[in-house]
């Protein structure tokens, strides 16, 4: 059987990981999903049942993955510091010329801190600068970069007229 008896890093134990991060927050949005349900409050209750079934949607990962990752970008500083390999090349950031470049941030992510994104326009040096493009997002943490109401409100416009201005 493919796959059998590989080393992975467990959903489980990642979302465990996330949680603890932030353990007095998902704890009081159970709180409030019980007494939004108590009080017949069923769209506010929705919306959060919704957002839990997305964030607990977390896959295993290849231990190997994993453990490269870590290794290679954050305690190795390989691509920051133009090390990088792919099938024996180094990957050299300053070839990329002709595409756009949007990095994106949130104000308060406890995972990556501000500035850890914003650090690739530095390295893409063949960009010309109306080629790249930087928005922090205040207000909101890791997962919320890219899923919720800021999201879609905010963060996706910047992403979606970016992508119209490249046609």
């Amino acid at each position: 059987m493919p796959g059998r008896g590989r080393l992975v890093y467990p959903g489980f134990a990642q979302l465990s990981a996330f949680m603890a991060m932030n353990i007095e927050r998902h704890a009081k949005a159970q709180r409030d999903l019980y007494r939004h349900l108590a009080r017949g409050e069923w769209a506010k209750a929705q919306a959060l049942t919704s957002f839990y079934d997305e964030y607990f949607s977390v896959l295993d990962l290849p231990a190997e993955f994993f453990l490269e990752t870590v290794r290679d970008v954050f305690q190795e500083a390989l691509l920051a510091e133009g090390r990088l390999t792919y099938r024996g090349r180094r990957i050299d950031l300053s070839k990329i010329k002709h595409t756009r470049l949007l990095t994106v941030e949130g104000e308060r992510d406890d995972i990556c801190s501000v500035g850890q994104t914003a650090a690739a326009h530095g390295l893409c040096t063949g960009l010309a600068p109306e080629r790249k493009r930087h928005h922090l997002q205040p207000g909101v943490g890791h997962y919320g970069v890219f899923s919720g109401k800021r999201w879609e409100a905010e963060i996706y416009p910047v992403f979606r007229d970016l992508v119209r201005a490249s046609g």
